[in-house]
């Protein structure tokens, strides 16, 4: 299978501030990709330096097999691009908006565009700066859609979505894979990542903690676990024991029924198990360490 994507120890710093450092994955062809850390860690630069949006202090981008540096246009031509924060004139209509985004790939993407709209509930004749939010993220989404590409590259794409929109998003995003398109989603958002990706990269801090297949990746999460009623547990593994007003909070990596069992005889009044903030449900990632490489 070809690769789509590789990035070789790609550097970039502002000034003396790290964005990222020495980072490396592969992507292959057909996969829907998934680039998962909290915001700050260097995802937005990573995707800006690959798309030679950014100049890299050191290392390399490859894309389609061929430099960022040397074939900047030609690789542009085949990838559609949603970037976290939308940006439009805001005199502008959206129709035209979407229309000037068309006109760099040299196609009239008018009807897949009008198609989009349609399924979005986009109104094309409004002037970009009476939008709100997600519907300014619309108009971002319908740009980077509307031709078809070989590589789509989205950075917090559901950011301001509402629900409904984000299941016609993530639709969408499974329609162009099947139709042979790669994808490279970066999100905070762990549901995402487990639900549609087949592999997942972790950044923390502007390094790559982790590259791996989903599946080994979120088996290997904890979750947070709140009781109430009970102060202590006994022979159990916990990490960030918090104390709550009538009980105790507690992140726990271990089988859900080893957990039940030390629970038995103890005053449970209720007993909640639920999906941790990203920073904690990879915190056993968050450890000095060799890069692991795709």
């Amino acid at each position: 299978m070809a690769e789509i994507i590789r990035l070789c120890n790609l550097t970039k710093y502002y000034g003396k501030h790290r964005g990222i450092e020495n980072l490396s994955l592969q992507v292959q062809e057909g996969e829907i990709f998934g680039f998962i850390g909290p915001n700050g860690a260097g995802k937005s630069t990573t995707i800006r330096s690959m798309l030679g949006l950014l100049q890299p202090d050191s290392g390399t981008a490859e894309l389609f097999g061929k430099s960022i540096q040397t074939a900047k246009l030609d690789i542009l031509r085949r990838v559609g691009y949603l970037p976290s924060e939308p940006g439009f004139y805001g005199n502008m209509r959206v129709r035209d908006a979407m229309q000037f985004a068309a006109s760099f790939y040299g196609e009239d993407c008018r009807s897949a565009a009008e198609t989009l709209c349609e399924r979005f509930k986009l109104d094309a004749g409004k002037h970009v700066q009476e939008l709100s939010l997600g519907n300014r993220k619309k108009v971002s989404l319908v740009s980077a859609f509307q031709h078809r590409a070989e590589l789509y590259v989205l950075d917090e794409p559901t950011s301001g979505l509402d629900p409904l929109m984000q299941k016609e998003f993530f639709e969408l995003l499974q329609e162009k894979n099947r139709e042979g398109a790669t994808i490279f989603l970066s999100s905070h958002v762990l549901g995402e990542i487990q639900k549609y990706c087949s592999r997942a990269a972790v950044i923390r801090d502007g390094s790559l903690v982790v590259c791996d297949d989903v599946a080994h990746i979120c088996s290997s999460t904890i979750k947070r676990v709140t009781i109430r009623g009970v102060e202590e547990i006994a022979g159990i593994p916990m990490r960030n024991l918090q104390k709550t007003g009538d009980g105790i909070s507690f992140l726990y990596s271990g089988p859900v029924q080893e957990l039940i069992t030390a629970l038995q005889g103890l005053p449970v009044e209720d007993l909640t198990i639920t999906e941790p903030p990203l920073e904690d449900a990879f915190l056993h990632f968050y450890t000095d360490s060799e890069d692991e490489i795709c």
